[in-house]
């Protein structure tokens, strides 16, 4: 089994945090990018070794609800009509408070959507604003509302934290509106400072000042405790979801499973052998010009060994509440995980939660992840 991802890069307007690759487009340039898609689905299918069932299906941005309904119904399609699907395949697609109508999201449902994932982002107005989103406050309830009475029963939110001046009760308070909204599942990001992005000029010049990393790990363990007394199960670093509503096309990257992509700027990894990660480069002419001419729009970007394969499970293991399987290390790699990272592991101890075999970092532990984590690497 496997997975497909597919990148639509197109948005209303930049936000000034993002530094994901993104273009302000026309209809007309997204009419045509619908057409690369197919054509590139067309190409994996044919160059496909190995094709195998796909059990998730993720539109990823940007912002994927700028397709109309039927564009998705074509993509699904193509897809279908190449590929097989699992039965009960997750079938998830990010969307933009503001871009959201009722009739739309009836036929999203109708084409086979079967997640939503929705980035609210705040439901504090002085947030949205400051974060440059195109929708309010009552425009991502009203999106909720709309998505639940279209029939989604599988709903993500996502909410920023760490936003320059918010205190810990202005995010409580952001934290009561959205779980009013009774999320299926939450994604939770601290806003960073991307290079290249407005936010990280603003930083620069002194009109933004970042969140105290005193404050962000205060917010970060309010959220946990918040978000687990309501019933969700903190299960990876920045998502929470009801029991048995984990989002399953991030398991597969977090378990290192073939997931395919296609669009441009969009990243495959592929589990023959130790795994190779592919990538379709940012470039939207080019990716046009590959597949006109039936050409591979995916470049090789690394090949791993056992050595790097291990690294990479463990980095990505660690993430999740599961953390590290020893008895799943030992069939996949043919070696102790303890003998194979003994240093890493005797420096990260006392972030180290074990069970029966189990090793997995600690709240305290995800806050120092990125330091902790490259013991391992």
């Amino acid at each position: 089994m496997s997975s497909l991802y597919l990148h639509i890069p197109f948005c209303s307007s930049k936000c000034p945090y993002c530094d994901f690759y993104s273009l302000v487009a026309s209809q007309h340039q997204v009419d045509d990018y619908v057409d690369l898609l197919v054509r590139n689905i067309a190409y994996l299918h044919q160059h496909s070794s190995d094709p195998q069932a796909f059990r998730t299906i993720y539109f990823g941005g940007g912002t994927p609800s700028l397709l109309s309904s039927l564009q998705v119904e074509r993509i699904l399609t193509t897809i279908s009509q190449t590929f097989e699907l699992e039965d009960g395949c997750e079938i998830t697609l990010e969307a933009n408070p503001g871009t959201l109508a009722q009739t739309q999201l009836r036929d999203y449902r109708r084409a086979g959507i079967n997640r939503l994932s929705i980035g609210i982002q705040s439901l504090d107005d002085r947030n949205l604003r400051m974060l440059g989103r195109i929708h309010s406050a009552e425009e991502a309830r009203q999106a909720v509302s709309l998505a639940r009475r279209a029939g989604f029963d599988n709903l993500s939110l996502d909410l920023i934290f760490a936003l320059p001046g918010e205190t810990l009760s202005i995010l409580s308070a952001d934290l009561d509106k959205l779980l009013e909204l009774t999320p299926d599942h939450v994604s939770l990001y601290g806003l960073t400072f991307e290079e290249e992005t407005d936010f990280s000029e603003q930083l620069k010049q002194g009109t933004l000042i970042a969140c105290h990393e005193d404050l962000y790990a205060e917010q970060y363990r309010f959220l946990h405790e918040r978000l687990c007394d309501a019933g969700y199960e903190h299960y990876e670093i920045s998502n929470f979801s009801r029991p048995g509503l984990q989002c399953q096309h991030n398991q597969a990257y977090w378990k290192r499973k073939t997931c395919w992509a296609v669009g441009v700027g969009a990243h495959s990894f592929i589990s023959r052998n130790w795994g190779e990660r592919w990538a379709i480069p940012p470039d939207l002419k080019k990716y046009s010009e590959r597949l006109t001419n039936n050409e591979n729009p995916a470049r090789l970007l690394e090949t791993f060994d056992r050595l790097s394969a291990a690294k990479e499970w463990v980095y990505l293991a660690l993430r999740t509440a599961a953390g590290i399987d020893q008895p799943a290390f030992k069939r996949l790699f043919e070696q102790n995980f303890l003998e194979t990272f003994p240093d890493a592991i005797g420096k990260v101890r006392p972030y180290l939660a074990t069970d029966q075999g189990r090793m997995a970092f600690t709240l305290d532990g995800w806050l120092l992840y990125d330091y902790l984590i490259s013991h391992f690497l």
